[in-house]
């Protein structure tokens, strides 16, 4: 293990259950905010007050690009409530190790947080509402950022500790499962316009995946078919199949599938929809995206190689 990122809303027991991590395993244990506090000279409602919120957030993403930049391991790092909503702070998070979500449901939250006046973000009129809606706003992120997913309304937090201990170790004994979604046409590739696509065939995409699947140690499946139907009825199946991971080029569905849009949407881990050309300079049409927005990430023009970066940003501690 890397680093273990705890991430979750405010109140869900990341500083306590962090330093019983960093007790099992031997390693530091930092807390975001408290680092931010000490890099500014202010508390975190001061920076809110003075600065406003975008300027913290700001703060959590240099303050990420800081720990990767001097290779920091063996951490335990608690991070703050709002940390994993931003996109490039997901992708950070997921580069510096394995990310553990805290999940706890509202009443918990308001039990452990009522009377607290130190969190600017409940500073209203009724805190369990404002529970609520940010939950209900930060839920899909948090469950999109994060590898493992932890219940912790009804564990005590030493149980927390070393049940995350275990499924970690668990986990990694065994191949992440990833899948590769490709939509109408790119089964012609080396066929259709190749000074687009290039020469290469289908066939040798599938085998540079399993190469890279040979190099990572994952398990990567590739799925091909020209048939709207047929990519919903593969997504709903990653649901219960264990995937872990999905990387789709949706082809020309990309544009106008609401329903591939809302089957990708029901699943909650990475996802990054692949482009081989640069879509930006080629038909107006093909700039449209009704996929993205429930994707981490697009990636486009770098040909083929894009499917790699984007198993690359799956991969847990970048691998």
């Amino acid at each position: 293990m890397k680093n273990i990122i705890l991430t979750g809303y405010m109140g869900s027991g990341k500083s306590t259950v962090g330093k019983n991590l960093s007790k099992l395993n031997g390693y530091a244990f930092v807390d975001t905010d408290e680092m931010i506090e000490q890099q500014q000279g202010k508390t975190i409602s001061e920076i809110f007050e003075q600065e406003g919120e975008d300027a913290f957030r700001d703060m959590e993403t240099a303050l990420l690009n800081q720990f990767i930049r001097e290779g920091r391991e063996e951490l335990v790092i608690s991070t703050g409530g709002g940390m994993p909503v931003r996109e490039e702070n997901r992708r950070l998070l997921r580069q510096l190790g394995s990310v553990v979500y805290l999940k706890a449901a509202p009443e918990t939250i308001y039990d452990r947080l009522k009377g607290d006046t130190k969190r600017p973000l409940l500073r209203c009129d009724d805190p369990l509402v404002r529970i609520r809606e940010m939950l209900a706003k930060r839920g899909p992120a948090y469950e999109a950022g994060a590898r493992y997913t932890v219940e912790v309304d009804r564990m005590r937090q030493a149980e927390t500790a070393q049940w995350i201990v275990d499924m970690i170790k668990e986990q990694e004994e065994r191949a992440m499962k990833l899948l590769v979604i490709n939509g109408p046409n790119l089964n012609f590739l080396g066929i259709r316009e190749k000074g687009i696509y290039g020469t290469q065939d289908y066939q040798y995409l599938v085998d540079m995946i399993q190469k890279k699947a040979e190099e990572t140690g994952c398990e990567i499946e590739c799925f091909q078919s020209n048939h709207e139907g047929a990519i919903i009825d593969r997504l709903q199946e990653a649901y219960f199949d264990g995937t872990e991971g999905i990387v789709i080029n949706p082809g020309a569905y990309t544009h106008y599938s609401y329903a591939i849009r809302d089957a990708l949407a029901s699943i909650v881990v990475p996802k990054v929809e692949i482009h081989i050309s640069d879509i930006t300079q080629r038909e107006e049409f093909r700039r449209n995206s009704v996929t993205k927005e429930v994707c981490d990430r697009q990636i486009y023009g770098q040909g083929l190689n894009g499917y790699l970066l984007a198993i690359d940003y799956i991969l847990p501690n970048n691998k």
